[in-house]
C-alpha cells in the first residue's frame, strides 16, 4: 500500500510541477511579467506552507499548495493565457517530462563518477552523501591529524585527532588550549572539504596485473574484437541481405524465413556446439571465437538492412545494369552507400555489445593477456569489491570509449534505436 500511495504522490508531483511550468511559459510568451513573477514567487509560498508538516505530509501540501495556486492565477489571467494554443503548452509539459526522465536515467551514471571520486569511509554514511570530501588533515608532531569539532567546557572548539582505539573513542587534542582528551567518535563531528579522490584512478590501474601494462594489452584486445566485430558484421549482413532483397533466385523467401526462425534460438543453447568447433580448430584462449562469428551474418542485421535495400527504387538498379555493372559493382558501388543510416546503426550496436561482452571471454579465453576490459573488469570487481572508490573509477574507465562514441554519433545511435526498436534492450 505504501508503495501505491507513493507512485501517486509521484505522478501528483510530476503534474502540479508540469502545470505550474507550463503556466509560466505562457506567461513570458505573452509578456506578462507580473504573472511570471508571481508564479515563480509561488514554490516559496508552498514551502512555508508546508515546512512544519512530517515529510510525506510536506510533499503532498507543497504539491496541493503548487497546484492550486496555480490553477487560481491562471483563473485570474484567463483572458491572458487562453490566447496561447494549446498545443505549445502540450510542448512544454512533454518536454518536461522528457528532461525529468532523462535526469531520471543519469542518476546511474552520475552516482557512479561521484562514487569514483570519494574516499571508501565516505560511502558508509547515512544519509549518503553525494558531494565527494575529505577530512582537513593538519600535521601534528610529525603526523597527519584530521580536525574535528568536539564539545569542551561547554564550548565547541577545534580539534585534532592524534589516535583512534578500537573500542570507538579517541585521543582529541585541543587546538587552541592544547590539552587532549579521550572522547567517542559520536561526539566528534569531522571537519571536511570538498576535495575529489581523483587518485582512485591511477589506483585502480596499478591494482591491474604487470602483463597488462596498465590495462592498455586489455584495451588492444577489446578493440580487436570490436573494430573486427564492426567490419564483419557490416560487410556479411549488407551482402547477405543485398541477395535476399534485390536478387531472385528459388526458394529465397523460404530460406530467409529460416534464417529469421534462428532469432528464436538463445545463445546459451549455441554456445556448446560453438566451443566444440572452436575447439577442434585450436581456437580456444585466442581472439578469433570473439570475432569470426560476426563474418557470418546475422539474423536480425540481414533482417533490418534487407528491409532499406528493399526500399531503394529499382530503377537505380537497373540503371547501373546498363551501365554495365555486375552484381557486385551494383551492391558496392551503388546499393550500399544508399543505406549508409542502417549501416551505421549496425555499426554501432554492434561495438557496444562487442565492448561490453562478458560471456564469450568467459568461456573462450583463459589467459590474462588475452582478456578484453570488460572481463578484467568482473576480476577487478572479484578481487577488490570492498573497496568502491576504485571500483568505480575502473568502471568510468571502462565506460569512458562508449560514452564518448555516443557524443559523437548519437544522431546515428538514436537513428538505430528508432529503426531497430531496441530501446529497452
Amino acid at each position: 500500500m505504501n508503495l501505491i500511495v507513493w507512485l501517486i504522490i509521484v505522478v501528483a508531483a510530476y503534474a502540479s510541477v508540469g502545470f505550474w511550468v507550463a503556466n509560466i511559459i505562457r506567461a513570458f510568451r505573452l509578456g506578462r511579467t507580473p504573472l511570471a513573477a508571481t508564479l515563480l514567487a509561488l514554490p516559496l509560498a508552498a514551502l512555508l506552507a508546508s515546512m512544519f508538516l512530517t515529510p510525506a505530509v510536506r510533499i503532498i501540501a507543497f504539491e496541493a499548495v503548487l497546484a492550486a495556486g496555480t490553477a487560481v492565477l491562471a483563473k485570474v489571467f484567463a483572458p491572458a493565457v487562453d490566447v496561447v494554443p494549446q498545443k505549445e503548452t502540450k510542448t512544454s509539459v512533454l518536454h518536461l517530462v522528457l528532461i525529468s526522465g532523462s535526469a531520471l536515467f543519469l542518476i546511474p551514471f552520475f552516482w557512479m563518477f561521484i562514487t569514483s571520486v570519494k574516499e571508501d569511509s565516505q560511502m558508509t554514511h547515512f544519509p549518503p552523501e553525494f558531494i565527494p570530501t575529505q577530512q582537513v588533515k593538519i600535521k601534528l608532531d610529525g603526523k597527519d591529524a584530521g580536525l574535528v569539532w568536539m564539545t569542551n567546557n561547554g564550548m565547541r572548539v577545534k580539534g585534532a585527532v592524534t589516535e583512534t582505539f578500537p573500542d570507538g573513542t579517541e585521543d582529541v587534542r585541543v587546538l587552541n588550549g592544547g590539552q587532549t582528551k579521550r572522547v567517542s567518535k559520536a561526539d566528534v563531528t569531522e571537519i571536511r572539504r570538498f576535495d575529489p579522490v581523483w587518485k582512485n584512478y591511477p589506483d585502480a590501474l596499478d591494482f591491474l596485473p604487470a602483463e597488462s601494462h596498465y590495462g592498455l594489452v586489455n584495451l588492444q584486445n577489446t578493440l580487436i574484437i570490436a573494430l573486427m566485430s564492426v567490419i564483419g558484421t557490416t560487410l556479411s549482413s549488407s551482402l547477405v541481405a543485398y541477395g535476399f532483397s534485390r536478387l531472385k533466385w528459388p526458394g529465397r523467401d523460404w530460406l530467409f524465413g529460416i534464417v529469421l526462425a534462428t532469432m528464436m534460438l538463445p545463445d546459451a543453447v549455441t554456445m556448446m556446439p560453438r566451443f566444440l568447433i572452436f575447439r577442434d580448430l585450436h581456437w580456444i584462449d585466442t581472439l578469433y571465437p570473439l570475432w569470426v562469428p560476426s563474418f557470418f551474418a546475422g539474423a536480425f542485421n540481414v533482417f533490418l538492412l534487407r528491409q532499406f535495400f528493399m526500399g531503394i527504387p529499382k530503377e537505380l538498379e537497373d540503371a547501373a545494369k546498363i551501365d554495365g555493372c555486375s552484381y557486385f559493382t551494383t551492391y558496392w558501388r551503388v546499393m550500399l552507400p544508399m543505406v549508409k543510416p542502417a549501416l551505421a546503426a549496425v555499426s554501432i550496436m554492434t561495438f557496444i555489445g562487442a565492448w561490453k561482452d562478458f560471456m564469450g571471454p568467459l568461456i573462450f579465453i583463459s589467459t590474462p593477456q588475452k582478456m578484453p576490459l570488460s572481463y578484467v573488469l568482473q576480476l577487478f570487481n572479484s578481487s577488490h569489491g570492498g573497496e568502491p572508490g576504485m571500483l568505480m573509477a575502473a568502471t568510468t574507465l571502462v565506460m569512458l570509449p562508449v560514452i564518448v562514441l555516443f557524443f559523437f554519433t548519437q544522431r546515428y545511435f538514436i537513428e538505430g534505436v528508432s529503426l531497430t526498436g531496441l530501446g529497452g534492450r
